[in-house]
């Protein structure tokens, strides 16, 4: 049974649930949000007032924005949040959670003569054409993102994973990404273009190029990503559809 929901709006005091927000989270995998679903209990639904629902898009950029086309339009959601883990281009300690300002397609383009050109560099497509700018895809919604106390960095996602020191030494010097994901621009891409508010967050389980499985400590990166997805959810609660719109 849903609690009524005091509007912060005169005209709609009474109406129960008014601004109660749908929240959309989404991931590539179940494993990734495995801790949040069972948080939200064998009804689905988390504590408090907001409707909380998760989408598995599949991996790669091309599922997840067929994904959350079709979700999204017969189902808009007032926020979108997606969750995973990545590899970083950064020395840091496993486990670290970072939220993505910027998201960009790495590999769209030629790799030639030990350096890339993007569809932007080719003249395929112009690099500040909506939703893109500079050739990235940004998150606008600052006041969402100011809630959670992460560190803001820049993303890069891929089609292949990079393993190449040459590739990522590129990728360092030209994109300066922190992080490596394989669905994160498809997510900033569709909510752009959908003007929907939305946040991505991404915990490190290894660093880009190292395929030494052991090294890696995805238990530990989905832990710590879920107990800051449920400290979102919490904190969103005093919020309603209205607050993040831009």
């Amino acid at each position: 049974m849903l609690r009524p929901v005091k509007s912060r709006r005169p005209e709609l005091m009474g109406i129960t649930d008014i601004c109660r927000m749908h929240i959309l989270i989404t991931a590539a995998t179940e494993l990734e949000i495995r801790p949040l679903i069972d948080w939200c209990g064998k009804g689905g639904v988390p504590p408090g007032r907001h409707r909380v629902q998760w989408l598995i898009t599949g991996v790669g950029l091309v599922a997840t924005t067929h994904s959350l086309m079709a979700e999204t339009a017969k189902n808009r959601p007032d926020l979108l949040i997606q969750a995973g883990i990545a590899g970083s281009f950064r020395s840091c300690r496993p486990g670290t959670v970072y939220q993505v300002a910027e998201d960009r397609i790495g590999d769209q383009g030629v790799w030639e003569n030990h350096g890339f050109r993007s569809v932007f560099d080719l003249g395929f497509a112009a690099p500040d054409q909506a939703p893109y700018l500079g050739g990235a895809l940004p998150n606008p919604y600052t006041r969402l993102r100011s809630l959670l106390p992460l560190e803001s960095v820049r993303g890069a996602s891929v089609n292949e994973i990079t393993t190449s020191r040459e590739k990522i030494s590129w990728y360092k010097q030209h994109f300066d990404p922190v992080i490596e994901s394989m669905e994160g621009a498809a997510f900033h891409y569709v909510c752009l273009l959908g003007g929907l508010p939305f946040l991505q967050l991404r915990a490190v389980s290894n660093e880009v190029g190292q395929r030494d499985k052991s090294q890696w400590n995805i238990p530990l990166a989905v832990g710590n990503l879920n107990e800051q997805l449920i400290s979102l959810i919490k904190l969103l609660e005093p919020f309603d559809e209205t607050d993040f719109r831009i």
